[in-house]
């Protein structure tokens, strides 16, 4: 069955992916008739699944029942402090129960979740609680340590709730006064959600993304941006079923490991949506470990695995892989970076699991593009095509016409996943995001059938294991120390990771630094992941082109000896 007949026997009038035409926010768009309007009735659809786990955590286990109270009851304590319909509530926390308890007492509310990256610095989370004029913070206590020093200095931020501290410090509310231990969740009162008035288009979420100036912008999602995600996963996977000649089986629960961090639309919209919709269990880690994970997936009996490559790289090649049962997982997905062809071939030979794949960003909340089983095995290179609601187009970047298929240009994308734009940055709204569109950075091509592949960045970015590295950002930090006088920041190649940063610098006359020296002040200023791994002198300025953009190709051999 080719992907436009399947597509259109699950779409059709009365099937479970039709779909309608929808006019948001100055666009038009294709969206699922079916998916749930926003958070507050996925929230009572999760409600549903009552006594089925939904949230482990090392040795806490959480009913969707227990989770929906301490949404309840964490989301009226909002309230009585003022939170209404548009107030930024920051969530700053590594993967733990509290994370989809908050996130969702928030968004029920109507008020907007702002997600931040829980390995970013100090002055990092202080300048995504300021650009985003967050009133309340909620966090963990390694965050909350990590704030309260700025804290004068961020003087929107009125409350601050702290979950899982050792004493509480002054000017903090602990979580645990509110809703209690994840242990006891089933045991507050059973009530409903505090009144409020959602529409599907209603602001719900902040994600940053960094920019290639450096400086993070936040992506404004919406309600549906994020439930968009719940039926398009599923649409993937019937369409995949009917294209190999089979019955896509009715919907079941599945157990999933969730690897990557919450605070990414990765696992937020594209994992988490989807599980409290299905009643999937999710299973958390401190921290990710291969080998602690490979024990977990035979404990939880783990059907669904993965997040980024380079995860299912450290499971592949886990010296102790063959100790375990691995026989539950069903798949192994990811996305937020390229992949080997050899990888998605390894999937299946080894795990005797479906490989999957995606593309998406921040800023079209997800899943754009996927493919899964044998479509993947046929195109290890691809990335998918397009889900039915979405869009996608190959676009000449200087001429701003489509591009015949097979040749490459700038990936342009529509559909219901698309975020409104930047908060509060015009001017970067008006450049990414064109009649609908948004214009992703990415060099691509489609194939006639329609399938996508990633073939370069035109951004300036290293993606080190899914996570984001704009060169730029790295590069001011190093241009700050008074010895440097010209820098840039390239990706290197890693096995399992994908790529990690390096810099070449040029040092003032008369100034010293060591590699030392410059990774130890990035680290400073610039969350861990971001340091460069390897710093290179160079004995005069960078060469540039006549443009005077620096020929980083060239640089790269400078790194030859970390092949």
């Amino acid at each position: 069955m080719t992907l436009d007949e399947a597509r259109a026997m699950l779409c059709a009038p009365g099937a479970p992916f039709e779909m309608v035409e929808v006019a948001a926010h100055g666009r038009t768009f294709r969206a699922w008739k079916n998916a749930p309007a926003h958070l507050r009735a996925l929230a009572q659809i999760g409600r549903g699944h009552g006594d089925r786990t939904f949230l482990v955590f090392e040795d806490e286990r959480v009913t969707f029942a227990g989770w929906f109270r301490a949404v309840a009851a964490l989301a009226q304590h909002l309230r009585d402090l003022g939170v209404g319909p548009g107030d930024r509530v920051a969530l700053a926390m590594r993967n733990l129960p509290e994370w989809p308890v908050a996130f969702f007492a928030v968004t029920t509310l109507g008020a907007i979740c702002v997600p931040l990256n829980a390995w970013w610095t100090t002055g990092e989370l202080a300048y995504g609680l300021n650009t985003a004029g967050c009133s309340v913070l909620i966090a963990d206590g390694e965050r909350i340590d990590r704030v309260l020093p700025l804290r004068g200095d961020i003087p929107a931020l009125a409350h601050v709730l702290g979950a899982r501290l050792g004493t509480v410090p002054t000017g903090v509310v602990a979580l645990e006064s509110v809703i209690g231990t994840p242990h006891g969740y089933g045991a507050l009162p059973d009530r409903d959600l505090p009144a409020a008035d959602l529409a599907p288009d209603d602001e719900a979420t902040i994600f940053y993304t960094s920019g290639t100036t450096g400086h993070p912008k936040g992506a404004l999602g919406t309600h549906r941006n994020l439930t968009t995600n719940i039926l398009s996963s599923a649409y993937v996977a019937a369409s995949a079923v009917l294209r190999r000649g089979e019955v896509p089986p009715p919907p079941s629960p599945k157990t999933a490991l969730v690897s990557i961090p919450l605070f990414h639309v990765t696992a937020c919209s594209a994992v988490l949506m989807g599980s409290v919709y299905a009643g999937n269990t999710l299973v958390f880690m401190r921290r990710w470990d291969a080998g602690a994970a490979l024990a977990l997936i035979e404990r939880e009996r783990i059907n669904l695995a993965g997040g980024v490559p380079t995860i299912a790289w450290q499971l592949l090649e886990h010296p102790d892989r063959e100790k375990y049962d691995l026989s539950s997982l069903e798949t192994v997905s990811y996305g937020g970076a390229p992949s080997a062809p050899d990888l998605v071939r390894k999937i299946s030979a080894v795990f005797g699991a479906r490989p999957g794949n995606g593309w998406g960003m921040t800023e079209t909340m997800a899943t754009v593009t996927n493919i899964v089983g044998e479509d993947y095995l046929a195109r290890p290179d691809s990335c998918g095509p397009a889900v039915a609601v979405a869009d996608l187009r190959v676009v000449c970047p200087d001429r701003l016409v489509d591009m015949a298929p097979g040749e490459v240009g700038e990936l342009w994308a529509r559909g219901p996943m698309i975020v409104k734009g930047y908060w509060n940055n015009p001017d970067a709204t008006q450049a990414t995001f064109v009649d609908g569109w948004v214009r992703t950075g990415d060099l691509a091509r489609l194939d006639p059938e329609g399938f996508c592949y990633i073939v370069d960045r035109a951004k300036d970015i290293v993606i080190r294991g899914g996570e984001n590295i704009y060169s730029a950002e790295v590069e001011n930090a190093l241009y700050d120390h008074p010895a440097v006088m010209d820098a840039a920041v390239i990706g290197i190649p890693h096995h399992t990771l994908g790529e990690e940063p390096a810099a070449i610098v040029h040092l003032a006359p008369g100034h010293h630094a060591s590699e030392a020296e410059l990774r130890a002040w990035v680290g400073e200023r610039l969350a861990a992941f971001k340091v460069p791994v390897a710093i290179r002198f160079h004995p005069e300025t960078l060469p540039r082109n006549a443009n005077g953009k620096i020929l980083k190709r060239e640089l790269k051999a400078l790194f030859a000896d970390r092949s």
